[in-house]
């Protein structure tokens, strides 16, 4: 029997999929058979409903307890998970609450003295409200680690980890990733009752859009001035993402003064900013987002056409995660990196999983064009570039997920 003839009736017609993810087919039993579990699965693969969907069976919405958690590493992605559940919740009798961060703390409190069903919310506030004795963790019979590897990192690793183990005797643990290294595994399998190891990859996807990963070559001192440029590229749609939340800082003083129509997001932004930054990308008044990572994680943003490494990323978690942001719902799309001369080294241990080699790209005459600036200037010139470009081929990365919407 598929997982779907289990739901109940209101559920059942609110799944109005052709079909289902993956990671939804091998998660969803599972949790609804009461199992641990460690989800390994590409970004965009619909591992949101893949937990949502079996919570919702497995609570009680008339027990005036809050009996899931939810946990996630930052405000954007626990909205996220908000909004989801809202949807799915509607005419039940589940309610949610969201428990993040630089939002008003005294207005969570009296919105817990409620017993919302489920909470979703970031590691630092929901440990502050479980040390007051606000959150009741020992009627916790469910916990989810979404971006599980950030999660389980040394970052949060304490916290999550007192979570867990001041939550009822009998709870069920979840923690799903796009990326799960063998260090998160054993983190996770301490505070677990042998858990199952479900991992999807990338082929195993349905419907999957073509990415390009490209890179041009830029000296560090004109990478600002190469965003403003793009910024101003008609279609594109671009997330970028930088290393360091001072270099951010800086970009977006020199942005702002020659009106580049970008927005940052970062996680010393209030609520409200984070908010209008996000509207403005999403309404099309913003044409790239510059973010860090932890203030991307999660972010599930339509159309985008570009994810742009300003600088490049220090591991390969950090490439799949920002890269897996675009080519989603069957969509193509382009992973762009920034390369200078000290990081080229570094961009080639990044891509050399990739099925062929990046391609090199140009800026020329108010565009990106594939080629090198030996190329642009032999093509200008009339004469054969020799072997500069030789070597050159996409490499298209099948990624992506069906359906316009988070899953």
């Amino acid at each position: 029997m598929s997982w779907i003839e289990r739901l109940e009736p209101q559920f059942r017609e609110k799944w109005t999929f052709e079909e289902e993810m993956p990671i939804q087919s091998k998660m969803i039993p599972a949790m609804l058979d009461g199992r641990d579990i460690v989800a390994e699965s590409p970004t965009g693969s619909g591992k949101t409903l893949a937990y949502v969907i079996p919570l919702l069976m497995l609570v009680d919405g008339t027990s005036k307890k809050t009996e899931a958690l939810v946990m996630a590493p930052s405000q954007e992605l626990c909205m996220q998970i908000v909004e989801v559940f809202r949807e799915w919740t509607e005419g039940t009798d589940v309610t949610v609450t969201q428990l993040i961060g630089g939002a008003n703390k005294q207005r969570q409190i009296e919105k817990l003295k409620k017993k919302p069903t489920i909470v979703v919310g970031t590691p630092g506030r929901v440990w502050e409200l479980a040390n007051d004795r606000k959150l009741k963790m020992h009627d916790i019979r469910h916990i989810v680690l979404d971006e599980g590897d950030q999660l389980l990192g040394r970052d949060h690793r304490t916290d999550v980890k007192s979570l867990i183990g001041a939550a009822a005797s009998d709870c069920r643990v979840a923690v799903v990733s796009a990326t799960i290294t063998d260090e998160i595994r054993l983190v996770a399998e301490r505070f677990m009752d042998d858990p199952l190891q479900l991992k999807v990859t990338a082929e195993e996807l349905p419907k999957q859009g073509e990415v390009t990963h490209s890179f041009i070559k830029v000296d560090e001192r004109d990478k600002t001035d190469l965003i403003r440029r793009l910024s101003h590229v008609e279609g594109l749609r671009g997330l970028a993402f930088i290393n360091n939340t001072d270099q951010l800082l800086m970009k977006e003083s020199k942005l702002k003064f020659q009106d580049a129509p970008v927005a940052v997001l970062h996680s010393g932004m209030n609520k409200m900013e984070r908010k209008q930054a996000l509207d403005g990308f999403r309404d099309g008044t913003v044409r790239i987002l510059i973010a860090t990572d932890v203030a991307a994680r999660g972010l599930d943003i339509t159309g985008l056409t570009h994810v742009i490494h300003i600088d490049v990323p220090r591991t390969e978690e950090q490439y799949t995660h920002r890269s897996g942001r675009t080519g989603r719902a069957g969509a193509d799309g382009e992973v762009l990196s920034f390369v200078s001369y000290p990081d080229e080294k570094t961009y080639r241990k990044l891509t050399r999983a990739l099925p062929g080699k990046p391609v090199q790209k140009v800026w020329h005459k108010g565009s990106l064009i594939e080629g090198s600036s030996k190329t642009v200037q032999a093509a200008s010139s009339g004469k054969p570039a020799g072997n500069a470009g030789k070597g050159q081929r996409n490499s298209k990365q099948k990624e992506g997920n069906k359906g316009g919407k988070r899953r």
